[in-house]
């Protein structure tokens, strides 16, 4: 590639030695390379201007645009395009001008380790992320290798596994792969103590008693499992709800009139990386909203103050839009004009009034209504019988 000026490349434990020749010769013809100390002491042979990552992070593309025109290296750990550094910088600067060297990852080397087969894993990365993220992965019998933040990390997940039933997981810390320092520390979640490296990757291996909490990441969850104060988007509903807007990878939700945020939070839960704004207008119920997002796995949900539609104002453009609260012809359309090409817009109405709404705009906009009616059983005296909930009016369609 004869315009590419950046080369990113993977670098192990074993430091220069473990390089492809070309990949070494690379490095040798630098003039500037960029990276951790970790990855400056691997590579403490070669004479180049050094330059650290640069604080704060994001920064790191207008410092690499500057040196432009000369030979620089970017060392990143592992495949640069796996969680790491190069996906960022490829998103930022023109395929034609990078050149990416690639080593094993520490997925790689951990499922090595561990004698798993990578077909049948989660890869999961908490670095430098919020390490309740990991929470939606844990499932029974799941395997998951977590690239973690640092030595604290084990033991966060250690507990958030052992409060939801999974204490009997066995866990296994590697670190330093590949190198002469390489080590190994194994245990279970419920008993965990080890003190291990900051620099390592966490296996687990989910082991759900008979009493953990069953937490599918199809919609539906219980409704028990979300903090409310009884106004929320029921487990029936909800899941309908979600199906109707169809949780996609990296998707962005609109949840206006978020409440606890119940939907926001299952649609991330769904979909890997999918985003979600919840717009709520009451800070007790904000509040119920960021409690759920972190026990459930979603700890970026963001939350906005405010009433809709000002509130939409300067947002980035949805996938998809709920309106749960709320309804009004103006909120529609200010969500509709926003929502993307092929976004999926879904309306819920318990009120004569808002299902009045709902009505008209379906008979201007087409789209599809339904009334959805659950009743529970449950305890009449000595007996049972059928309690129902208020019925729900869903209007839903998509942009085309």
């Amino acid at each position: 590639m004869a315009d590419a000026w950046l080369h990113i490349v993977g670098i192990g434990e074993e430091g220069m030695d473990g390089l492809m020749p070309a990949t070494r010769a690379v490095i040798e013809a630098a003039e500037i390379i960029v990276g951790g100390d970790r990855h400056h002491a691997l590579s403490d042979s070669v004479t180049a201007e050094r330059v650290a990552w640069p604080h704060p992070f994001d920064a790191l593309i207008d410092v690499l645009k500057g040196y432009r025109g000369r030979r620089v290296v970017v060392l990143a750990t592992g495949d640069p395009l796996w969680f790491s550094v190069g996906a960022r910088i490829g998103r930022a600067l023109p395929a034609g001008e990078i050149v990416f060297h690639p080593q094993l990852s520490a997925f790689q080397l951990a499922s090595v380790r561990m004698g798993w087969s990578m077909a049948d894993l989660e890869t999961l990365t908490v670095h430098g992320r919020p390490v309740e993220q990991m929470i939606a992965f844990i499932q029974p019998d799941a395997r998951l290798l977590i690239l973690t933040t640092g030595s604290e990390t084990p033991g966060q997940i250690a507990r958030f596994l052992t409060e939801r039933g999974f204490g009997a997981s066995p866990m296994t810390v590697l670190a330093n792969m590949g190198g002469a320092q390489e080590s190994r520390f194994d245990g279970v979640a419920e008993s965990w103590d080890h003190a291990v490296p900051a620099f390592n990757t966490l296996a687990v291996e989910c082991r759900a008693a008979p009493a953990a909490a069953l937490l599918p990441r199809v919609p539906g969850l219980a409704d028990e499992l979300f903090q409310h104060d009884g106004t929320m988007t029921k487990r029936e509903v909800r899941a309908a709800t979600l199906a109707k807007l169809m949780p996609m990878r990296g998707a962005l939700l609109w949840d206006i009139g978020t409440g606890c945020g119940s939907v926001a939070v299952e649609w991330m839960r769904a979909a890997r990386y999918a985003r979600a704004v919840g717009i709520e207008p009451r800070a007790d119920r904000r509040a119920m909203a960021a409690a759920n997002a972190l026990a459930l796995g979603a700890p970026r949900l963001e939350i906005v103050d405010g009433v809709v539609p000002a509130a939409l104002e300067g947002l980035e453009a949805p996938d998809a839009v709920f309106i749960g609260g709320g309804l009004s012809r103006e909120v529609f359309v200010a969500a509709w004009e926003a929502l993307r090409p092929l976004g999926r817009l879904v309306a819920n109405a318990v009120t004569l009034e808002s299902e009045a709404v709902l009505a008209e705009l379906h008979a201007e906009f087409g789209g599809e209504l339904v009334r959805i009616a659950v009743q529970r059983a449950e305890p009449v005296g000595s007996y049972r019988g059928w309690r129902a909930s208020m019925p729900v009016t869903q209007w839903s369609l998509v942009k085309r």
